[in-house]
Formats: C-alpha cells, structure tokens, sequence
C-alpha cells in the first residue's frame, strides 16, 4: 500500500483530541471524587447532629459494674467508657456518698461541693 505517512498537522489535531481525552476523563475522575467526598461530609453532619448531647455529669462505674469510682463533668477527657450520664443532685450525692471526684474536670469545684 503506497499510504502516505501522516502529516505534522495531521498528528498535532491527533494529540489534541487525545489530550482533550484525557483532561475529560481526569475532571471525571477528579468530579466522582468530589461527589463521594460530599456524601461523606453529609453523612458527618448527620452523624454529628444525630449524637445526644453529652450529660452535664458522669458516674464512672467500677470493673464489672462494681461500686461507683469517679464523678466527672460531662465531657471529662478522662472519663471511660463505664460512665453513665446523671442529674446535678445525683452527682452531688456520690460525692456526699465518698465516690471520689475526678482529679482532672474536678466535679465537686464545678457542683461547689464542699464535702
């Protein structure tokens, strides 16, 4: 077959269709990478908005549900996973009762108990 090679014109047009290409399937990609960073950012919100509000107290309970261990103000960075949310009189009567206050939030400064 006597075809002619193609022309420098002719290549250049190539290149940039191909070029165009590309940068379409790039602002896809980069568009479905927006899209799944939206639903996330969405199902952060709901996450965070659905969450109770954190108690103003805390009993921490011992090992095994045992005896009470420390009270702590809501949100105690301290307080573990064995706490339950109580009323202001609650916290002050385990105080009262001799369950330690917490060292770090210090509940019984924050109750002006004076035990």
């Amino acid at each position: 077959m006597n075809e002619r090679p193609p022309s420098k014109l002719e290549l250049l047009h190539f290149a940039r269709r191909v070029a165009v290409q590309q940068a379409r399937d790039k602002i896809a990609q980069i568009d479905r990478w927006i899209a799944a960073e939206e639903r996330r950012e969405t199902e952060r919100r709901r996450g965070t908005e659905a969450r109770p509000a954190v108690p103003d107290w805390l009993i921490e309970q011992g090992l095994s549900g045992r005896a009470p261990v420390y009270v702590h103000v809501g949100g105690c960075w301290s307080a573990k996973k064995r706490c339950r949310g109580v009323e202001r009189d609650q916290a002050l009567r385990a105080l009262a009762d001799g369950v330690d206050a917490c060292p770090h939030c210090r509940p019984d400064t924050e109750l002006g108990y004076l035990g």
